[in-house]
């Protein structure tokens, strides 16, 4: 079943720019990872600093194994070192209502 995955997190002070700008870099290959069907970046309109990625995909386990691929490679730790605290992740499923 598909997958809504929405991280959200605060950059550090003076660390918007780099954050957006090692997404720019990043999401390509996101986008072409097995089981993505999507991913969005978002800014706050009240604060430059709050960002939500909007990621679609096939699956809680793709979004699993995508991030455990991020986590090898050193991507996840470059990302999380930009942000205040860890990013928060929730997950939700499409509802036939």
């Amino acid at each position: 079943m598909a997958t809504l995955v929405l991280l959200e997190g605060k950059a550090k002070p003076g660390q918007a720019t780099d954050l957006l700008a090692l997404l720019r870099d990043e999401l390509p290959a996101t986008r072409r990872y097995d089981g993505c069907r999507g991913v969005t970046a978002h800014t706050s309109t009240d604060d430059d600093h709050t960002l939500v990625l909007v990621e679609h995909w096939d699956s809680q386990a793709h979004y699993e194994r995508y991030i455990a691929w991020r986590r090898e490679t050193g991507v996840l730790a470059r990302l999380v070192a930009l942000f205040e605290s860890p990013p928060q992740i929730r997950y939700f499923e499409p509802q036939d209502l």
